[in-house]
């Protein structure tokens, strides 16, 4: 008897390490397919970096963590469907003497092993069950919506760092032409064809040319510092960058039917399916609330054994079976309580999916209108430079021949300039518009 207890107890504590996931609890997996590059030697595109940060990113890594920790309590639900068996040993020492007697020591020990097993509760282990297996998909659905909100903002910060080195190299141009105008200035004033105003308010405008620059420096280096900290680097890594060959395919969308994104998100958006995995969470909560009221029915075992090492004391067994009806017929209103606070957690949770379910088509409703905007912008601020290129050359052509004055020409250059940086901001809004788009409908 005694090798079977020691056996059984054995068995009981080596199974969990045996085997990790006994009830099939963990379902979602790991980031997987992790660039194999030398992150600070080689080139990388915006695929590259959005493995990287799914792969490296701390926060979403702690919020996978908290998945697996939301599964693991899927196992401990469907652990109420087992038996549970707990085993009991003691040994000690017992002297007594009584008068007139001579002292007697006892040195008993006792084993015991009880089993319990519910059998039937009117559905409240199924409801606590379905309960958590809601709140891991949510958990899931929560994640993903992490995931997608991470690749958008590395999307964003891979856009911003280009946008920031277009507006540097614009910048440049712009202090080329602002210096042009200032030589032809300087060498007009020498010749004595123009009055000092013309050179100072020349060089006014070259120095401003100037500071643009340096200003537009400093927003790639934190352009750079923020995507550097999203793939989990120090900001001051510099990164190599492939910078793509955009065309117009490049900035158009599948899908133009606004009415038919907003379906689409109804149910692709990770947030949508996360509320609703919340509202069936709440309404088998309520379920289960209610079983707490009504009876419930399982079986029961034990075996004892005991010995006093005493061979004039023999061993001894105990042995029960049995069922046990258990039925909590008042519990100072504590179960009537809440049973109603589930009802109200449930239709509150109703509402807040309806609010998430508006939300998102509002989202979708306004990264649409965006996009189209975004789209309208570029394609103007096309037209703008165009013009705005061919009023420079007239009017530096005119400043030359003594046909104008330096007010009108340097009125022309700051439109060149503005209409070069005003197609750059337009071309990459035009992209992160539609980066938005693509996410308030759930795709990335």
């Amino acid at each position: 008897m005694k090798k079977y207890i020691l056996l059984f107890a054995l068995f009981c504590v080596t199974m969990p390490l045996l085997a990790l996931d006994p009830l099939g609890a963990y379902q979602v997996k790991p980031p997987e397919g992790c660039v194999d590059k030398n992150i600070l030697q080689e080139e990388l595109n915006l695929e590259d970096l959005i493995q990287i940060s799914i792969c490296t990113n701390p926060a979403l890594a702690a919020q996978y963590m908290g998945v697996k920790a939301q599964e693991a309590t899927l196992g401990v639900s469907r652990s109420e469907y087992l038996p549970a068996v707990n085993v009991t040993a003691t040994g000690n020492i017992t002297g007594q003497r009584q008068e007139g007697k001579s002292y007697t020591q006892n040195e008993p020990y006792t084993a015991k092993a009880e089993a319990s097993w519910l059998l039937f509760d009117w559905g409240g282990r199924e409801a606590r069950t379905r309960s958590t297996r809601a709140y891991v998909e949510a958990a899931a659905s929560q994640y993903d919506a992490s995931l997608q909100e991470l690749i958008l903002s590395v999307q964003k910060a891979y856009l911003n760092l280009l946008a920031a080195k277009e507006s540097l190299i614009s910048a440049k141009a712009s202090l080329e032409t602002y210096k042009q105008s200032y030589d032809e200035a300087q060498k007009r004033y020498k010749l004595g064809m123009v009055s000092l105003s013309d050179k100072l308010q020349a060089r006014t405008r070259y120095e401003q040319a100037l500071l643009a620059v340096v200003q537009n420096e400093n927003l790639v280096q934190q352009s750079q510092g923020a995507l550097a900290i999203l793939i989990n680097l120090t900001p001051d890594t510099s990164l190599r960058l492939h910078i793509p060959v955009f065309d117009n395919s490049t900035t158009q969308i599948a899908n133009n039917n606004v009415q038919e994104l907003m379906e689409i998100a109804r149910h692709e958006r990770p947030e949508m399916r996360a509320q609703q995995s919340q509202e069936e969470a709440a309404k088998a909560n309520l379920h289960a609330a209610k079983t707490r009221m009504l009876p419930t029915l399982s079986a029961t075992a034990s075996a004892a054994y005991n010995d006093n090492w005493k061979r004039s004391y023999p061993y001894g067994t105990d042995n029960s079976a049995g069922l046990l009806l258990t039925w909590p017929l008042f519990s100072g209103f504590s179960n009537m309580y809440a049973a109603q606070q589930a009802s109200y957690a449930y239709k509150q949770s109703q509402s807040q999916t309806q609010n998430t379910l508006r939300q998102i088509e509002n989202d979708v409703w306004s990264s649409y209108q965006n996009y189209q905007t975004a789209l309208r912008s570029y394609e103007i601020s096309q037209t703008v430079l165009e013009s705005a290129e061919e009023n420079h050359r007239v009017a530096f052509r005119y400043y030359e021949v003594g046909k104008t004055d330096i007010i009108s020409l340097l009125t022309a250059v700051a439109q060149l300039a503005d209409a070069r940086q005003n197609k750059i901001t337009a071309f990459y809004s035009l992209l992160l518009s539609k980066a938005n788009l693509a996410r308030s409908i759930g795709k990335y």
